[in-house]
Parts: structure tokens; C-alpha cells; sequence
């Protein structure tokens, strides 16, 4: 029985809501999966008429082809059907490229996931940002509610701007596509970001690189959360913050998963 590839469909929802809820005890993509859809960019792979596997791919500001949702059910791992996806989306990428439509191709993942930067630095991505993605307990916090607000230019306060587990590159383009995507808050002058659709790993980023402003912002956060029914939050920082860690862990905020040093890696490929 060969595999096929093909754009997903609305029906697929109950296959990626199983191998959502089979990987890394609760991931992302059943939260996503609707706005995917419709969106575009979203493929699955099918074993019969059973999805087993996904992956996307959009077009970033920049003219970058951002890839992600590469998953596999746990029943089919080990056989090579995340290596046919990822071939998969390399070549999709090409055609965008050949297109006109991109220049280049970037994803990211954590550090130690160590399949996915095997299978990026073998076909030609190299690093260009690592991030601390740090997580924090809403219950340790007297949340403080925030205002909406909106972004300018100088909130892009980084080179590469994340968004969740998205990253951009600074640019007026840049700013709309935060802006669309993303809900900006403030606390006084201080603002931070977070992706507009709620998954679990609700994930903010802070548009300060000053650890005691960070510290202030936690409590707004931690509103938001609550108001999503969250539990647990995180927040990413550059890894030039490295530094301040200790301190930052003092405020609330806690280092996950078993590497040293920063935990989500940015990877890039320039094509042509």
C-alpha cells in the first residue's frame, strides 16, 4: 500500500485530532487545524483511508516559505514517513521558488528534536536564531489585566520577531502580518504579544529585553491566560537574554526540556 500526499480537507479533523492528542501528550495542531485549512498550506499523508502524517507550508513576509505541522503517528514512526513529508515540502518550496514566490525556505523546532534538525542541517538549513521558550504557572501570579493595544515599528524590538513558535523578520511587512496574526497588549507603556488563536503552549512574546520590565509584564500575562482557561503560559526570549535566566526564574518563569542553553532553534535555506 503506497502513501499518498494531498491538501487536507475539513473531514480529516478526527485523524489529526488523534495524532494531536498522541504527540508530546497534547499538541497544537487540533487547535489550528480549522484556521489551516482554510488558510491553505496544509498537507496530510494517507495510508489507505487513514491520515497518518501532516505537514504545511505558507509564505511568509520576506518572501520566505515558512514550514511546519510536520507530524506522524506515533503506530507509524519509524518507517520513513516523516522523511516522505519532509521531502515533500522541500519540493512544494521549490515550486514556490520557481514561482517567484519565495527566496528561501525556514522552520523552526526545539532543540532536542533531534530528527528535525537532522533531516534540516542534511538538506542544506543552517541556524540563524535560538530562542528560550520559558514556561510559568498562572497560579503564581495575581494576574493584572491589560489593554489592547497595537504595534509600530519600534515594538519590533528583535531582528527575528516570534509569534508563538512562528518567527518573522523585521520589516514593515513584518509588522502587518504581526499585527494581523497576533493580539498586542500593554501595561502602561510596556507591551508583549501572543498569537490570536489559543493552544495550550500559549506562548508570549515580550517587545522589552529589559529582565525587570519582562518580570513586570508576567502578571498581565498571566491574565491573559486565565481568560483563554489556561493553566501554564510561556514566554520567548532571545538568546542574548541567556544570561538573565537565573533572575528570570527567580520572577516565575522556568526553563523546560533537556538541553542547555536555548530551547527552540530558527533554521533557514536559502534556494537557488
Amino acid at each position: 500500500m503506497n502513501p499518498i500526499i494531498r491538501e487536507a480537507k475539513p473531514e480529516d479533523r478526527p485523524f489529526i485530532e488523534e495524532i494531536s492528542r498522541l504527540t508530546w501528550g497534547g499538541d497544537y495542531l487540533a487547535y489550528v487545524f480549522e484556521e489551516w485549512v482554510k488558510e491553505g498550506g496544509l498537507y496530510v499523508l494517507e495510508l489507505g483511508r487513514t491520515v497518518i502524517g501532516t505537514v504545511r507550508i505558507t509564505v511568509f513576509p520576506q518572501r520566505v516559505g515558512w514550514m511546519e505541522g510536520l507530524r506522524v503517528h506515533p503506530d507509524y514512526r519509524g518507517r520513513g514517513y516523516g522523511k516522505i513529508l519532509h521531502r515533500f515540502v522541500l519540493g512544494v518550496g521549490e515550486a514556490l521558488f520557481e514561482g517567484g514566490k519565495i527566496d528561501a525556505l525556514e522552520f523552526s523546532t526545539q532543540a532536542f528534536n533531534r530528527v528535525s534538525v537532522s533531516l534540516g542541517t542534511r538538506d542544506g538549513f543552517s541556524g540563524i536564531g535560538r530562542f528560550y521558550n520559558l514556561k510559568a504557572n498562572v497560579s503564581d501570579f495575581e494576574p493584572l489585566r491589560p489593554e489592547r493595544t497595537d504595534l509600530v515599528m519600534s515594538d519590533m524590538v528583535f531582528g527575528i520577531m516570534p509569534l508563538g513558535w512562528k518567527f518573522v523578520h523585521k520589516s514593515p511587512e513584518a509588522l502587518e502580518w504581526l499585527m494581523e496574526r497576533g493580539e498586542a497588549y500593554r501595561m502602561g507603556s510596556l507591551k508583549f504579544l501572543a498569537p490570536k488563536v489559543t493552544t495550550p503552549d500559549l506562548t508570549f512574546t515580550p517587545l522589552s529585553v529589559e529582565p525587570d520590565i519582562i518580570a513586570a509584564m508576567l502578571p498581565a500575562m498571566a491574565w491573559v491566560a486565565k481568560e483563554k482557561g489556561l493553566e501554564v503560559f510561556y514566554v520567548v526570549l532571545p538568546e542574548e537574554l541567556g544570561r538573565e535566566i537565573p533572575s528570570l526564574r527567580e520572577f516565575g518563569l522556568q526553563t523546560w526540556g533537556d538541553v542547555e542553553g536555548p530551547n527552540v532553534l530558527v533554521f533557514r535555506k536559502e534556494l537557488g
